[in-house]
């Protein structure tokens, strides 16, 4: 699933909520009275194969493939090996010149050797010690070097307070909070546009660099943000900058172990230090140490590749139209001599879109309409390549019915799937087509648990949605209160979620994977025979939308 801090901005108005809720009261409501599957549909489940997942799943997620980074080898290994079972699945190829494979452009950015930051005589290390922040243009090398000052949170006359207090900061690298202050209220800040100010100020009176340090009530580790930053970082190839580079000093997020380090000679603990800077009558400080900060960055051009089959539908004129099932392949490959396996992020995913695929061959009654099967790759780094095929579809993007989406964190493995969420559900049809068909087995599907995540904002679907085709992500998780398996999951990604550690474990429950791909195929062959394409409900704010759909979304 893409790095969870990319998206954050929408907020659920009061109203969507009503809606979903009424939603969700309508889908108990069918749940009551079970639809029953049809012979086809029986013999679709199975020929799902838990064998075939934990097969796909091991293959994918085993060192050979070396995380099957975007623009690294094990990543074409593993889109060859995608490619390569298509084949022999019979699926036709629908990628690019007759093959399996959509080439995209891609460019990848790491740090030179020569990256350093120097506190003293001390040499910190990146990824772990700091980070660079990235910034919305092109990387640009810089340099900078003088003594530190403490600022607090550098606010400048803001909520009764002046952190600069007329210190002279031309020439220094500031150390800094990132706001708001203990006591002022995260909405304030937000509606004052304090972090801008602080920046602008901070800029104008000449600071030679900004060290940011953790002050220890971030809603997300600045550890965390170190460890995916201080990463390569890839970028579509043919993305264009659309204003010069503001020249910025250098930014850095410093660990709270290096933070220490910082606060080393300057005759202040750092926990007093940070304590001292929650009172309006903070004054700022010398560290009595001098920082070298130098960024050098390497960018290299390269290439990844979608991987895309489809079975034709066997109806003349429906089969112009098509399922479109996806999940990503990519993980965040190798780093540092360490592999991120990605198991459950998201080589079960692919290996339950893969069982599904393998066991609409073998029905002797084919779908009417087309399915299509999508690998993707660099979801991780921003969607890229769900929203790279959805410009450049390889299947006319108005005929496109809809698009089943499996992207998680291995919450299906947890126990037998009882549970269904369809993130989307209360935006289209699908919502409750999901309901119906998770009713034949025996499962509760509930609205979005984690609305302030805006999961559905953040992954391969919504490239599909931008581009006006209905979707849903499917979630399966175990029976009982949704709050047990959220608190399990959450503990997994503060351990495991996009490290290395993201391996097959021996207490996974495969079962639940074969539900999840049960009810992903059963959904795509309901598409397939109905005569009317999934829509858009009215409700929804997505509700005008037509397929191939080139404007940009309502908020």
């Amino acid at each position: 699933m893409i790095f969870r801090f990319l998206r954050r901005a929408e907020v659920q108005s009061l109203f969507a909520l009503m809606l979903m809720f009424a939603f969700a009261s309508q889908a108990l409501a069918q749940q009551t009275a079970p639809a029953a599957l049809s012979q086809t549909e029986k013999d679709l489940a199975a020929n799902i194969k838990i064998q075939t997942i934990k097969e796909i799943t091991a293959a994918l997620a085993a060192d050979e493939m070396q995380g099957r980074g975007t623009m690294q080898p094990g990543g074409d290994k593993a889109a060859d090996w995608i490619a390569e079972r298509f084949q022999r699945l019979g699926l036709k190829p629908l990628g690019d010149k007759g093959s399996y494979l959509q080439k995209i452009d891609f460019k990848e950015t790491v740090l030179a050797p020569e990256t350093a930051l120097k506190i003293g005589d001390e040499s910190l290390k990146t990824g772990s010690d700091y980070a660079f922040m990235p910034l919305p243009y092109e990387k640009t090398d810089k340099t900078a070097s003088g003594e530190m000052v403490f600022v607090a949170y550098g606010i400048d006359g803001e909520f009764g307070r002046f952190d600069l207090n007329g210190a002279n900061v031309r020439g220094k690298i500031v150390v800094l909070l990132d706001g708001p202050p203990a006591g002022a209220s995260a909405d304030a800040w937000e509606k004052s546009n304090a972090k801008i100010k602080v920046f602008i100020n901070l800029i104008k009176n000449g600071v030679a660099g900004i060290i940011f340090i953790p002050h220890g009530r971030e809603k997300e580790s600045l550890e965390t943000y170190i460890d995916y930053f201080g990463r390569r970082q890839i970028q579509m190839g043919d993305k264009k900058i659309d204003a010069e580079p503001i020249p910025l000093p250098p930014l850095v997020m410093a660990s709270g172990k290096a933070a220490e380090k910082l606060f080393a000679k300057a005759g202040v603990k750092l926990k007093d230090a940070l304590a001292q800077a929650e009172t309006d009558k903070f004054k700022p400080f010398s560290l009595n140490q001098e920082a070298k900060i130098v960024a050098r960055y390497k960018t290299t051009r390269g290439f990844s590749s979608n991987v895309a089959g489809y079975i034709e539908g066997s109806d003349p004129k429906l089969k112009e139209e098509a399922v479109l099932f996806s999940a990503h392949y990519d993980a965040y490959g190798m780093e540092n001599g360490k592999i991120y396996h990605g198991a459950a992020d998201n080589a079960l995913g692919v290996a339950e879109m893969l069982a599904v695929a393998e066991a609409y061959t073998k029905l002797p009654t084919k779908p009417k309409r087309s399915m299509i099967f999508l690998a993707v790759t660099g979801e991780e780094y921003g969607l890229f390549g769900s929203k790279y095929w959805a410009k450049n579809p390889t299947w006319n993007i108005k005929k496109v019915a809809a698009n089943l989406n499996l992207d998680g964190i291995g919450t299906e493995v947890y126990a037998p799937v009882k549970t269904f969420v369809g993130f989307g559900e209360e935006h289209s049809t699908l919502g409750a087509m999901l309901v119906d068909v998770s009713s034949t087995f025996g499962i509760k599907v509930i609205p979005d648990p984690m609305p302030d995540e805006n999961i559905f904002l953040r992954s391969d679907h919504y490239s599909f949605v931008e581009r006006g085709v209905p979707a849903l992500m499917l979630l399966g998780a175990p029976a009982g209160d949704p709050q047990a398996w959220i608190k399990r999951s959450k503990d997994w990604e503060k351990t495991d979620y996009h490290q290395p550690s993201d391996t097959i474990r021996p207490d996974w429950s495969w079962e639940g994977a074969k539900t999840v791909a049960d009810v992903m195929g059963i959904m795509g062959w309901r598409i397939s025979e109905t005569e009317k394409m999934p829509e858009w409900l009215p409700s929804s704010r997505f509700g005008k939308l037509e397929r191939g759909n080139t404007k940009e979304l309502p908020e």
